[in-house]
Formats: C-alpha cells, sequence, structure tokens
C-alpha cells in the first residue's frame, strides 16, 4: 500500500534533513573537526533514521497490518510488520 500524501511529505522532509547532516559530518571529516563532535553528529544522523523508521513502521501497522483483508491470502502483513520490527540495523 503506498503512503498517504502526508506521511510521504513528512517522510521526504525528515530524508532531506538526514541528507543534510550527512553532508555536514562529510565536511567535519574533510576539514579534520574533533572526533567526538563527528561522532555526535552521527548520533543525531542515527535518530533521525531511526525516527523515520518508526514513523514508517506506525504507519504500516495502521494502514496495512490492520487491514488484512484488503491483501491476498498468502500475504501476511502482521508477520512482515514484526519482521520489520525486529530487523537487525546491522
Amino acid at each position: 500500500m503506498p503512503l498517504t500524501e502526508d506521511v510521504q511529505q513528512e517522510i521526504m522532509a525528515r530524508l532531506r534533513r538526514i541528507e543534510g547532516q550527512a553532508r555536514g559530518v562529510q565536511r567535519m571529516v574533510e576539514n579534520g573537526r574533533d572526533c567526538a563532535e563527528i561522532i555526535s553528529q552521527l548520533a543525531s544522523i542515527r535518530a533521525a533514521l531511526y525516527s523515520a523508521s518508526v514513523l514508517l513502521l506506525k504507519n504500516y501497522a495502521r494502514e496495512c497490518a490492520v487491514r488484512p483483508s484488503e491483501y491476498a491470502a498468502d500475504d501476511r502483513p502482521l508477520e512482515d510488520l514484526v519482521e520489520l520490527m525486529l530487523r537487525s540495523p546491522h
């Protein structure tokens, strides 16, 4: 199921922010900034990615997993949601 317009706009805004943060970290590395500052920025990026992931998972749960009748009998949206939530970030 495609994202709603509101969710799509929110995700895109978050991804653009993350992209800007990543470019900022690249400049920090190129300019020889302190490791602690770089790590702090990377932690901010990780938190922003996590937040975007949570938004998508909530949308998936709300729009896909709770409406299984809209999917073929062999689709398992609830099981898919659990798999997505348990997927390792590594």
